[in-house]
């Protein structure tokens, strides 16, 4: 098992009514996703609602969700924004506070080129000791992170040492696995891409969809690895809707509504984000019963 796992969850921020994130249920959930199926946690990744938590109020949560999470599973900050110095003075922050490794997402809005990339990576990484796993995620932040580049990432600076990749791109996963080292991680960063990124050399996946079937997501993993493929493929085919209406529309609204059906209240999202419209709850949740009715 690489160092962070099979299974992390890139885990809501529970708000109040109020909106004011609500740290009690931060530690609750991060627990309950330990406890069921998650060898780790993201927080204040883009499901965590990043571009509207600000910088206190991320490092309150990398405190409490690690004092929360303690040995049992790790921990991993989102601290990676689209100004390198900001990162880095997070990242140093986030580290002081004892997480156990840092999500550094592609800088969004500014496009930065190739190389742009691989500088502003291997500053926010040269200025700590914990482990990074890089986010490419082209859809949200436009700029696609190059395989050569990433392989540059990952044989000139030790601590990157995993990519989250939701280019949704497999013949860039295929590329990624050629040109980087054995030990470097491939991550999912997409829930029903899991299964065939796992078959180009994956190692796992962050997760939403583990918030409500961290098991099963976890069983699919060992089962793909014990060689049980035709039992990871009918798992990941009953797993399949739920993963759809999960992003019915923009993620983490459908997924932070959802955990009200299985009794935990993860609050309202901020804006810009909006509620689930009723015809999108009604979906979510025929979604989840008609998984649970078939599980």
């Amino acid at each position: 098992m690489n160092v962070f796992g099979r299974v992390v969850t890139a885990m809501v921020t529970p708000m109040k009514d109020d909106y004011q994130v609500d740290y009690e249920q931060a530690e609750r959930l991060a627990s309950y996703l330990i406890e069921n199926g998650s060898d780790g946690v993201l927080v204040c990744g883009t499901t965590g609602e990043s571009p509207t938590v600000d910088d206190k109020e991320k490092l309150t949560l990398f405190r409490v969700v690690k004092q929360a999470v303690g040995r049992r599973g790790l921990v991993m900050a989102g601290t990676g924004t689209y100004n390198t110095q900001h990162s880095i003075e997070l990242s140093r922050e986030a580290e002081r506070l004892g997480v156990d490794g840092l999500l550094l997402v592609v800088p969004y809005y500014n496009k930065p080129p190739q190389e742009g990339l691989y500088r502003h990576f291997k500053a926010i990484a040269e200025s700590v000791d914990l482990p990074c796993m890089i986010y490419n995620i082209p859809p949200r932040v436009v700029v696609n992170l190059l395989p050569e580049t990433l392989a540059r990432l990952a044989n000139d600076v030790p601590n990157i040492v995993a990519v989250k990749e939701a280019s949704q791109n497999m013949d860039q996963v295929a590329l990624i696995r050629r040109l980087t080292p054995p030990n470097f991680a491939i991550y999912s960063g997409d829930d029903s891409l899991t299964l065939p990124i796992l078959s180009l050399g994956g190692a796992g996946v962050v997760s939403v969809a583990s918030h409500l079937v961290g098991k099963d997501i976890a069983r699919m993993i060992e089962l793909f690895y014990a060689g049980r493929v035709e039992e990871a493929e009918a798992l990941h085919r009953r797993l399949g809707p739920l993963f759809k209406a999960l992003f019915i529309t923009t993620n983490p609204i459908p997924v932070k509504w959802a955990m009200s059906l299985v009794g935990i209240d993860c609050g309202p999202v901020r804006l810009p984000l909006v509620p689930l419209s009723e015809a999108e709850k009604d979906a979510v949740g025929k979604a989840w019963a008609d998984y649970k009715q078939n599980s």
